[in-house]
């Protein structure tokens, strides 16, 4: 597995879920483009966004949040392994957070009218 310019903790977390998922490096299908936005002559100049397609699922991940090619690229299959967690119908503690938001708006929304 490839190391990423994040901390050894992370880099551990990330080989772990992709383990647990049965997501390979081969599996994975990357290509780098140049990004858009701030960053100026840097980002001009080099290709920093990560665009990663998982072949057996087809979910396709585009991540240009950081100015460094490789954090990106770590980002990108952080983000991959949610939307895969997501499609397999784990629950996430990204699910588990819009959920309860979900619940909290219902029930304001309920006393509101109540009044």
């Amino acid at each position: 597995m490839l190391e990423f310019a994040v901390s050894e903790e992370k880099n551990r977390q990330l080989r772990q879920k992709m383990a647990e998922l049965g997501v390979y490096e081969e599996d994975l299908l990357e290509s780098f483009v140049r990004s858009s936005g701030k960053g100026g002559q840097h980002l001009n100049k080099t290709s920093s966004c990560v665009k990663l397609k998982h072949k057996l699922t087809g979910i396709q991940v585009t991540c240009m949040k950081e100015r460094s090619q490789s954090v990106n690229r770590f980002l990108a299959r952080r983000e991959l392994i949610e939307r895969i967690e997501t499609a397999t119908g784990i629950i996430t503690p990204e699910i588990k957070r819009v959920e309860k938001l979900r619940k909290q708006k219902a029930r304001r929304r309920r006393r509101s009218t109540r009044v």
